[in-house]
């Protein structure tokens, strides 16, 4: 299978295209079919024999065709135009966090830096530190990127590592000798990332199954294969492992291998107290093997030591099993739960839809309001739009109203917040918006206390809303800049503005232990999408939804549970 082998030649495009300085819409969606064909089950050479390639999701005729081309011929013409212009090094620098298309071209033309290796030893001898514009913070913090990128390529991300799951869950129900199947470990309590992707079914045929499974089409490698477990090797290459179980102890099973070690740890500390024992077939008086006090579910698991079901999201050992003995889990969000999105981008800055597609994508979701919210224009990356262009496009918004009369549509935006505390756009601008969000893009490397002051300061201003992605992170990328979050939540609970809990699965900023802590100071939540395309306004709300469980929230804790009423009041509070 050449899927990856694809979308290496898609990315090799979309960072020529950077380095070049070329339109950021195309790079975009040439970065974004390179990951839809990487972890796609099917081979992409039988969908292209097939005609079929322009199925995919962000898959249209220019990029079709440049997919074909390479799979006939090995090569592409528009890398090959572009390759004496691109300096094959800083192809290779891009890959590294922190190094943006023009520090990537300046390393390897003025420092002559064209491996890893090279970096390192420009980092150490102080020449990266003494060019113009950098200094030694961006040095160090570019030491610190080099180091964690080992620790980042031993794991996979969420939003890869479930949908390879429910693939396989998905092909894997086709065979008769499935009974049921579900994913286990760090997927099932919606961890940020996991190692191998860990799938238990339960069968009175387990060698039915395995061989269903090694025979997979999205199987690349068969790692090992026994009479009960398997492991496979995907075409994304990734590795995922099955066990099949007997369906009277699927319940003990899951519990067992969906963790985490410290909830499992604390589950069998109060079994043994109980005097019982608890393992993947069941839960046991402790002198007698052959009396199962429960297996089938999980629910019989937990009430065989006397505590009502907790879900996977809560299973941290964090002391889940405290408010489960004393009745007081918390009834978390659920996606049907949500009632609209309040943090969307168009092709109008850097998203990849227009305005009216966006809103389509909302109503099709059955949205009860949603809101645009372009960049303000100080993000230059992402073609921020000026407060006329804002306001341009806010008539374009409330133009479409008549269409979608069951959905309310609001004008937003997402405001930056400056260096020096200034919201990038005027009072008067912001009071005639529906919706403000408001975050920091830029001069990420501020001490602590500077980033604390930015973020205060517009907490404090009437017309923000929520403040978006709070830390900055980037999962596998940057760890976020350095917040006093304790004052950042008090300030918000001050001032009765909302913090959002972002479904990009590079993001799902804030996390768990932030929206716990926001939770206990009263703070609202705000679950966004921060969707650039049309088609992740569908998918991307449940990311920030298993986020939010993973703190322990609730529908009463978050701001777009409440119906259009509820919330128009809270926007004009």
């Amino acid at each position: 299978m050449k899927n990856r082998e694809v979308a290496n030649a898609l990315r090799e495009l979309a960072d020529s295209m950077e380095l070049l300085g070329e339109d950021r819409y195309r790079v975009a969606n040439y970065r974004d079919a390179a990951t839809r064909v990487e972890h796609h089950y099917e081979p992409i050479e039988d969908m292209a024999a097939e005609h079929r390639v322009e199925q995919l999701h962000g898959v249209g005729k220019s990029i079709g065709a440049k997919i074909v081309e390479y799979l006939d011929t090995g090569t592409l013409a528009a890398i090959e135009e572009r390759r004496p212009r691109v300096p094959e090094a800083a192809l290779r620098l891009m890959q590294v966090p922190g190094i943006g298309p023009r520090r990537a071209m300046q390393f390897a033309q003025e420092l002559n830096v064209r491996t890893i290796g090279d970096l390192q030893a420009a980092l150490d001898s102080g020449q990266i530190a003494a060019l113009p514009r950098l200094g030694e913070k961006i040095a160090d913090a570019l030491r610190q990127e080099l180091q964690r990128l080992d620790a980042r390529s031993q794991r996979l991300p969420l939003a890869i590592a479930l949908p390879a799951a429910e693939e396989v869950i998905r092909q894997l129900q086709a065979c008769p000798a499935v009974e049921s199947i579900a994913p286990a470990g760090s997927i099932r309590r919606w961890k940020e990332t996991t190692g191998d992707i860990d799938i238990l079914v339960a069968s009175t045929d387990p060698l039915a199954v395995i061989a269903a499974f090694t025979s997979l089409p999205l199987v690349k490698r068969v790692l090992g294969a026994g009479d009960t477990r398997a492991s496979i090797v995907s075409v994304a290459d990734v590795q995922i492992d099955l066990r099949v179980v007997a369906p009277e102890a699927i319940g003990a099973a899951l519990q067992y291998f969906t963790g985490s070690k410290e909830h499992n740890v604390a589950l069998r500390a109060l079994a043994v107290r109980k005097g019982l024992k608890i393992n993947e077939y069941g839960v046991f008086p402790v002198d007698d093997d052959s009396r199962n006090l429960g297996s089938r579910t999980e629910t019989e698991v937990y009430a065989a030591v006397g505590l009502p079901w907790i879900p996977p999201e809560l299973r941290e050992g964090a002391g889940e099993l405290v408010l489960a003995r004393t009745g007081t889990l918390p009834r978390l969000v659920e996606l049907a739960d949500i009632r609209g999105d309040l943090h969307l981008h168009t092709r109008l800055t850097d998203g990849s839809s227009t305005i009216a597609e966006m809103v389509a994508a909302c109503a099709a979701r059955g949205y009860e309001y949603m809101a645009i919210t372009d960049h303000s224009q100080a993000l230059g990356v992402t073609g921020g739009l000026t407060e006329d262009e804002l306001r341009v496009e806010h008539e374009q918004i409330r133009a479409l109203q008549s269409q979608h009369p069951s959905m309310r549509l609001l004008c937003g935006v997402e405001v930056d917040i400056h260096i020096d505390e200034r919201l990038d756009c005027s009072d008067a601008f912001l009071e005639s918006c529906d919706v403000v969000v408001a975050s920091i893009h830029s001069a990420l490397q501020k001490p602590r206390d500077v980033q604390t002051s930015r973020l205060i300061a517009a907490i404090e201003n009437p017309h923000v809303d929520a403040i978006a992605h709070p830390t900055g992170r980037l999962l596998g990328k940057r760890p976020g800049y350095e917040i006093d979050l304790g004052a950042v939540l008090d300030a918000l609970a001050r001032t009765g503005t909302a913090i959002e809990v972002s479904g990009q699965p590079q993001r799902l900023d804030l996390d768990a232990d932030g929206i716990r802590a926001a939770i206990d100071r009263g703070v609202l939540l705000l679950l966004n999408t921060d969707s650039h395309a049309a088609d992740q306004v569908s998918g991307l709300m449940r990311y920030a939804v298993g986020t939010a469980r993973r703190g322990g929230a609730t529908a009463d804790s978050i701001v777009n549970t409440r119906d259009l009423d509820g919330l128009l009041r809270w926007l004009n509070r």
